[in-house]
């Protein structure tokens, strides 16, 4: 079991007062494919972040149980955080733009993490590094490897960012809205490649995304979040048949080119959703 939490809180103190964001979340992933869909401000990021401990000091966390492979999130040192961090479980960002140095080459950005997590030479790992992106299906991998992220496009940008998460071999990756600024086209190429690549190297997969149908393709398992709440959680292939009042609501409120409708519903939130 790579990950497995139960009960999980996530509050913020601020001048006004205390906010829960997250209320009692419980998930576990194996070497598997699990989704985490649901509306803005669900908590379906604030949960990837806490398993990371990557959320500011003043959060306040509360689980029975917060593990990755046995480890206790809760009370790892820093150090043992680093070792997990990059190395054990990559962590794909929305917008390759914010998380890419834009003065440093692509290619010194990729060796960068081979060398933090396993050594060598700068020839050696710049090597790796081209290696890495002939492998996320960059054409040219030398020619981009001396490029700068300004240079290249979206879709290769996040491409890069998959090769620098994928350098350590982790056995986790979490991906957060990863094609969320890309085109439809480029969108699902880089899934195909993210699922190929899960799928080649063993590793789980924590893949967060609003698009119900695109979850329900490419994952085994699908938990549906609303207000910091697990609504439900069950196999992507009966993600079209959900039972749960809100999941048919997500799925109501969503435009058909096969069954085209005037108006779209309003989802109608049930107050007794939240107890």
């Amino acid at each position: 079991m790579l990950v497995d939490i139960q009960n999980l809180k996530i509050g913020f103190k601020s001048r006004t007062g205390f906010h829960q964001a997250v209320k009692g979340v419980s998930l576990k992933l194996g070497t598997e494919k699990l989704g985490i869909v649901g509306e803005s401000g669900s908590g379906k990021s604030l949960t990837a972040r806490a398993l990371m401990k990557l959320l500011p000091t003043q959060t306040v966390i509360e689980a029975d149980k917060l593990e990755f492979d046995g480890i206790d999130i809760r009370s790892a040192s820093e150090k043992q955080m680093r070792t997990i961090r990059g190395k054990r479980a990559g962590f794909i960002l929305q917008d390759p733009k914010y998380s890419l140095n834009p003065v440093k080459t692509i290619g010194s950005q990729v060796a960068e993490a081979w060398r933090t997590h396993k050594g060598g030479s700068k020839r050696a790992a710049l090597e790796a590094a081209i290696n890495l992106l002939e492998q996320v299906k960059i054409r040219d991998p030398r020619k981009v490897a001396a490029s700068y992220p300004h240079e290249v496009s979206g879709g290769m940008g996040q491409r890069v960012m998959i090769a620098m998460m994928l350098a350590p071999d982790p056995e986790l990756l979490i991906a957060d809205e990863p094609t969320s600024a890309l085109d439809a086209t480029v969108q699902a190429e880089i899934l195909r490649l993210i699922e190929e690549l899960v799928s080649e190297r063993g590793m789980g997969l924590l893949l967060i995304s609003h698009d119900l149908p695109l979850v329900s393709h490419f994952c085994d398992r699908v938990a549906v979040m609303y207000a910091g709440h697990v609504m439900e959680e069950l196999k992507a292939s009966d993600l079209l048949s959900a039972q749960h009042p809100y999941t048919r609501g997500l799925l109501n409120c969503m435009p058909s080119l096969m069954h085209p409708k005037e108006r779209l519903p309003v989802l109608t939130r049930d107050p007794e959703w939240l107890k």
